[in-house]
């Protein structure tokens, strides 16, 4: 996530910024995804799991709230 998030920074335009945040979002599902796969065989606590994807959930709100700032910009 945070590579896409670089990379798309980089690019010339917002349309291209965009994409890669999208992306970004796209690694993050994925990663929770993940986490409740851990979770289901017991490979992380259950403790774990909510504080992981609590984190990841407040991730998930700031890269929403920065694409759709970057889309009102488009």
């Amino acid at each position: 996530m945070p590579s896409n998030i670089a990379e798309g920074s980089g690019r010339e335009s917002n349309k291209d910024f965009l994409r890669f945040l999208y992306i970004s979002l796209g690694s993050l599902f994925e990663m929770q995804t993940q986490l409740e796969i851990a979770k289901n065989i017991i490979y992380i606590t259950e403790e774990e799991f909510n504080l992981l994807y609590e984190y990841s959930r407040e991730i998930e709100r700031m890269l929403a709230s920065l694409i759709k700032k970057l889309k009102d910009t488009i």
